[in-house]
């Protein structure tokens, strides 16, 4: 999803209210179901009466005024506003994917011009990349240009089409406010790894590598302030075939603005050995940890 000016919203996306709607209601009875606070559950339906109340189609009203337009509706804050926006230029909304069991990093990755199914499958396997901001942080820190195929030409482009589709308005990677800190998505996956053994979790049945239909995988929605977060094991191909399903742990967020997402992984070696580690954020983990920063650290597994 490239980022687009007001009045070009391209093909495919949804313009109907209504079917906006139907998409919104959805997630908030997929949140209902897998136990998510009653506050966020009420905030989609709200957003989707919303919708349905009004007489001036949503996707007119982005293409006239952007994200802001969106945010002014009322009971559209910035969290349904980009999830408005990501219906109207693509007709597909990750979270429900996440929410249906239906999340697959390789196709999310191919989605970026300048990364095809190959290049993204090599990604994912070689970096352990799973998301859009595993992404972007690999194209910031060094690590897409160690891969052979990423020239200054591909790389700035790639940049480029990820800062418009999560949002930025810079155009090199930045500390940011709205990302959490590495304490607090370390609490959020010591409580869902805690209530993942404990059986205290919905679980849902995954489409990918699940065969059988058997509802295995525990999902957790749990909130820190105001910053709602979903946790999961990573069902991923990669996952599998090291056998880190139980031990890999997918974190979103959001809170007042685009979705965010990380993976806590068990360091197996280096510094943070046997540490829970965020991938990407492996600087921040040490000193959270309060492992000198000159034994340095090494990618986590």
């Amino acid at each position: 999803m490239v980022d687009l000016a007001p009045g070009a919203a391209p093909r495919g996306g949804l313009r109907g209210n209504h079917s906006i709607a139907t998409r919104l209601e959805e997630v908030a009875q997929l949140l209902e179901d897998q136990q998510a606070s009653r506050f966020r559950v009420e905030a989609w339906r709200r957003g989707a009466a919303t919708l349905r109340q009004m007489d001036r189609p949503v996707a007119a009203i982005f293409d006239a005024g952007g994200l802001p337009a969106l945010e002014a509706l009322p009971t559209i804050g910035p969290t349904l506003a980009h999830a408005i926006e990501a219906l109207v230029r693509t007709g597909h909304l990750p979270l429900l994917d996440r929410l249906r069991g239906e999340s697959d990093p390789v196709k999310l990755l191919a989605t970026v011009p300048g990364i095809g199914s190959v290049l993204a499958d090599r990604l994912h396997e070689e970096l352990g990349v799973e998301s859009l901001h595993e992404l972007e942080l690999a194209a910031h820190d060094g690590r897409l240009q160690r891969l052979p195929g990423f020239g200054a030409q591909r790389l700035a482009g790639i940049r480029d089409a990820l800062a418009g589709r999560l949002g930025r308005v810079r155009t090199a990677l930045e500390p940011s406010a709205k990302v959490p800190p590495v304490a607090e998505v370390l609490d959020v996956d010591a409580e869902y790894r805690r209530r993942a053994r404990a059986g205290t979790l919905p679980r849902i049945a995954p489409r990918r590598f699940n065969p059988t239909g058997a509802a295995w995988l525990p999902v957790l929605h749990t909130a820190r302030g105001d910053r709602q977060y979903t946790a999961l094991f990573s069902n991923t191909a990669r996952a599998h075939r090291l056998h880190r399903t139980d031990d890999w742990v997918v974190i979103y967020h959001d809170g007042h603005g685009p979705e965010g997402q990380g993976t806590v992984v068990t360091s197996r070696e280096g510094p943070m050995r046997g540490h829970r580690v965020v991938r990407g954020r492996e600087p921040e983990c040490l000193e959270h940890y309060q492992i000198p920063a000159w034994e340095g650290s090494t990618p986590s597994q």
